[in-house]
């Protein structure tokens, strides 16, 4: 029997400059005003180059994002509930996006039930000074949904799990 691998997209090239300016930027950007001067600075650059390498490296997808990772324990915020919910799947689509745009939602995204055990199909990442403050916005979501959400439950975090970005294997 022959098995045949799937084909793969070629990896992008990254040239020395972009090597080194992803090492830079492996810890997070610089914490100041200009984050990205800073980075041009230490790297001999400019901070236009800085910024249209990395928008390159987004649009060919070597970088899927830039963005803030906040330590929400060392915020004080220390109720972090992945709160999961039954919702209708005729209605999941249309209420899905109204649920992720509340301000206080950092994550919403829909995934498959495994029933019997797990009937959810709607996640919504919400985080609070306390369990208290969770449960208000429960209720905000659980208003939202109506009578679609059959059900729910909020998961609440244990620990916090070390994050990372790109990092360079060589």
């Amino acid at each position: 029997m022959n098995v045949v691998a799937p084909a793969r997209a070629p990896a992008p090239v990254l040239d020395a400059t972009d090597r080194r300016l992803i090492r830079a930027t492996q810890g997070g950007l610089p914490l100041c005003r200009e984050p990205y001067r800073a980075l041009a600075d230490r790297l001999g650059l400019s901070a236009e180059d800085v910024m249209a390498r990395l928008a390159r490296m987004l649009a060919r997808g070597v970088v899927r994002r830039i963005g803030a990772v906040p330590n929400h324990y060392k915020l004080g915020v220390t109720a972090n509930g992945m709160t999961v919910w039954d919702v209708d799947d005729a209605e999941v689509e249309r209420l899905g996006p109204e649920v992720g745009a509340l301000p206080f939602v950092t994550h919403c995204y829909r995934r498959p039930r495994h029933a019997p055990l797990w009937p959810y199909n709607l996640f919504a990442m919400v985080h609070g000074r306390n369990r208290d403050e969770v449960a208000e916005k429960v209720a905000t979501i659980a208003g939202v949904l109506g009578p679609a959400a059959r059900a729910h439950d909020v998961l609440y975090s244990t620990r916090i799990l070390k994050k990372t970005g790109l990092r360079l294997a060589d």
